[in-house]
């Protein structure tokens, strides 16, 4: 009965959607956004931030003084469908502490470029405060419900990565309550190795109550260039010369629609345009109207061209569309009158998707899809790309360059970067993104296949490059295997330095998913033989 309910889940998971999920999810959404929205205009309250602290403090002193037994492993009280990673954290195992009202901005330093923001404060939240003032993150997600708290313990990048490094590395102090009940301002001079093991421990050192970060200035509008090549070592070799030139354009990125044809953009502010035929230019691509940005991106396979477009637009340009995982989803979502129709209620909503999900449907999901962030070095773009092509038949797929800096031996939890990858004269490789969102193509045709052996043998491609994969997603590897693929000298050394081992979870505890991998390993096993038989 389970599976019949499965398949049919499956087979009219598209109307189910669009009948029910994307209403639902859009007032549950707006009500969401209604409650943050009257917060940031009648009840942010920037200057309680101290006593805010004082109050988590307590809470931690108060977990100190508890028997050693009943002494659980501290996390934050923010539900786990509220975040954007693919899992469910176990926190209901946890000691979870009250933080939720730390999400206001505490102000803007334009002499210094730096804003100094509470852990929820949402992109979106920055984004309106700083564009009023001329500025925008140094980096950026493109999704408006991301914090920047769980982005600067974790990984965020953006196209603008290729010129700063991930978002961590602009960080120019955390705000940190120790396992004690401390508060710490934590700088590269103050505390240089908390400083480094804080980017990617995913709130496992401590608890983040406040954070500042680098901010660039703006101007309305991206002017953007999209250059078509029909040849895969021609779009590996370009991206690789521009996010490496001297005059490297503000924004890069590319979408590779099969192995031998890509759109590569290159975007750059701009003021408004005046003259006329510039100003035909003009594409507000955000409107719910619009075809999703990938479809439109598509159409400069052949012709290229250049746009205008609005800064708040190209910020959140995947945004209705989630990349293309929304296509999976509901097939018709870009058809012109779906988009005039229904477009309003796009996209389906992260938090009520997760909100809404059960055990069966999130092992289907973890079995059915793939939605992965991988970091690897630009000198394995093409081996990368002809492996996802191979194991998940999989496009179109995107690559962002990113700078990783070479930090050193133990400098973090990175994988240091090999010698031969280092850019000539500079601190850094020259890196980038692959992501890889959506149905692996033999599931779409209805075939049998098996995920996580193809996810795994990803993994183990990475770890042989010294790339690494975004945490936020599920992760396949075991223990024994996380821990060869990133550098965790520091970071345990830290973690008993600071109190954090023992109030604290592991890393890898923090990271895993739900689902009993080597458990789905079996079962894919067992498909091996059913279908011999």
């Amino acid at each position: 009965m389970r599976q019949k309910l499965v398949d049919l889940l499956t087979k009219y998971r598209s109307l189910l959607l669009v009948g029910v999920g994307l209403p639902v999810g859009f007032v549950f959404d707006a009500v969401l956004r209604a409650r943050a929205r009257v917060y940031e205009v009648l009840g942010a309250a920037p200057e309680r931030h101290d006593e805010k602290v004082r109050d988590i403090q307590e809470q931690v002193r108060r977990w100190a003084g508890l028997p050693a037994s009943e002494r659980k492993p501290m996390c934050t009280d923010r539900r786990t469908w509220m975040n954007l990673s693919t899992r469910f954290e176990p926190k209901h195992t946890w000691h979870k502490v009250r933080m939720g009202a730390l999400r206001d901005i505490l102000g803007l330093d334009e002499a210094a470029r730096t804003v100094r923001v509470e852990p929820f404060v949402t992109v979106g939240q920055a984004m309106r405060y700083l564009a009023k003032r001329g500025y925008m993150l140094a980096v950026h997600l493109e999704i408006a419900d991301a914090t920047i708290g769980g982005l600067a313990l974790a990984a965020g990048m953006t196209t603008h990565s290729h010129k700063v490094g991930m978002l961590f590395e602009t960080v120019v102090a955390y705000e940190v309550v120790l396992a004690d009940g401390r508060l710490v301002r934590v700088t590269k001079d103050s505390h240089p190795d908390l400083f480094r093991a804080m980017g990617w421990s995913h709130g496992t050192l401590g608890l983040l109550v406040g954070v500042e970060l680098a901010v660039v200035p703006i101007k309305k509008y991206v002017h953007m260039r999209y250059v078509p090549v029909h040849s895969q070592q021609g779009y590996c070799d370009e991206m690789y010369r521009l996010a490496n030139a001297d005059d490297a354009p503000h924004f890069l990125e590319a979408t590779v629609f099969a192995r031998d044809r890509a759109v590569i953009m290159c975007g750059d502010f701009a003021d408004e345009p005046t003259e006329p035929a510039e100003r035909a230019k003009i594409n507000h691509l955000g409107r719910w109207y619009k075809p999703w940005f990938y479809k439109h991106v598509e159409t400069f396979l052949e012709r290229g061209g250049d746009e205008y477009i609005p800064l708040e637009d190209y910020i959140l340009r995947h945004n209705r569309s989630i990349f293309w995982v929304v296509a999976h989803m509901i097939p018709e979502g870009n058809h012109p009158l779906f988009r005039a129709l229904l477009g309003w209620m796009m996209p389906p909503r992260i938090a009520f998707l997760k909100f809404s999900t059960t055990p069966a449907v999130r092992k289907m999901t973890f079995t059915m899809q793939v939605f992965q962030d991988i970091v690897l070095p630009m000198s394995a773009m093409k081996r990368a790309v002809d492996l996802v092509a191979e194991r998940f038949e999989m496009f179109p797929i995107l690559l962002y360059p990113s700078r990783v800096y070479d930090h050193g031996e133990a400098g973090g939890q990175l994988p240091r970067p090999f010698a031969q990858d280092i850019v000539p004269g500079k601190d850094y490789a020259m890196y980038f993104d692959l992501g890889v969102y959506g149905v692996p193509g033999p599931i779409q045709r209805g075939l049998p296949f098996k995920t996580v052996h193809a996810m795994r043998a990803m993994e183990a491609f990475t770890a042989g490059v010294r790339g690494f994969p975004f945490l936020y997603a599920d992760t396949f590897m075991t223990r024994d295997e996380f821990e060869a693929m990133f550098d965790l000298r520091l970071y345990r050394q830290v973690r008993e330095r600071y109190g954090a081992s023992a109030a604290f979870p592991d890393l890898y505890d923090k990271i895993r998913p739900e689902v009993d991998v080597l458990a789905v390993l079996d079962e894919e096993r067992e498909l091996d033989t059913t279908l011999a038989d």
